[in-house]
């Protein structure tokens, strides 16, 4: 059986996510994104399920800092949409509310629900872990923003239903192996996820990324990321439509690899359906 581990409290949205990929599998809830890519490295797990990037809050802090470190590849996608339930303890009321916990980035997406309660706010660790907090406190004063799963598991009342700001709001996840998955079956929409680092030259980044532009292959995301503590080379980590075997791919990726000190393939790996619906 197919061990999962993730980051987050049985219930979170990234306990969410990892079931919908492996619905029977074992899951490994883990308290860091660092200690879940190391169950996988150390084999511990099979696999981890790290969400990337949010359409509300941008990307998450410090996974991509980790990752190629991790020697891990990514092997598969998936978009979860984020739906937040106010819950509290059984019987509570909304009027009662005087303080609602939950992670950072869910009070960040929920603003006009927090706004309209005037309520005071607590950070936790995770929006499951909030659920468990309040659930724990027992106190109708107390309330959590947490994925509708968790009021079940924790045996909390929903008090008001899907109160995030914006309801298209979705997560990417991304599935970490140690070992890099089969190539998609030709013809099939593919993703190919890297990280490079270029030459101490003028225009470096820019010629690096010519090749892209003159082959026509779409980059879906370009970022940054400082290496170290220094003002030295930027590594950069970028996502590409196809597979490094096409043609036009391959000559886009020679020409980076001309200009960059180094180009580390992250995966290869079939693009979720949800980026055909956009």
């Amino acid at each position: 059986m197919t061990t999962v581990a993730y980051q987050g409290e049985p219930g979170s949205n990234s306990a969410t996510a990892a079931h919908a990929l492996y619905p029977a599998s074992d899951e490994l809830p883990c308290t860091g994104f660092e200690q879940a890519l190391d169950a996988v490295t150390l084999g511990d797990a099979d696999v981890a399920v790290i969400p990337v990037d949010n359409s509300a809050a941008g990307r998450v802090a410090d996974v991509h800092h980790l990752l190629p470190e991790s020697g891990l590849f990514i092997v598969a996608e998936y978009f979860l949409a984020i739906r937040f339930d106010l819950m509290g303890v059984p019987g509570g009321t909304e009027d009662r509310v005087e303080c609602v916990r939950s992670h950072v980035h869910a009070l960040g997406q929920c603003r006009k629900v927090l706004r309209e309660g005037g309520w005071r706010t607590l950070v936790s660790d995770d929006t499951a872990g909030a659920a468990r907090e309040v659930a724990e406190l027992g106190d109708p004063r107390h309330a959590a923003l947490a994925p509708p799963a968790a009021a079940a598991l924790y045996g909390l009342d929903v008090l008001r239903c899907e109160v995030e700001d914006d309801p298209d709001n979705t997560t990417r996840f991304v599935v970490l192996s140690r070992d890099a998955a089969p190539a998609p079956d030709a013809g099939k929409p593919t993703m190919t996820s890297l990280f490079f680092t270029v030459r101490n030259i003028p225009s470096a980044l820019y010629k690096a990324l010519g090749g892209f532009a003159s082959s026509g292959v779409n980059l879906t995301k370009i970022e940054s990321y400082q290496i170290g503590a220094g003002l030295g080379a930027s590594r950069f980590y970028v996502e590409v439509e196809g597979h490094p075997d096409d043609e036009r791919v391959a000559l886009a990726l020679d020409e980076l690899r001309f200009f960059s000190s180094e180009v580390r393939v992250l995966g290869v790996y079939p693009a979720h359906p949800h980026r055909l619906e956009q």
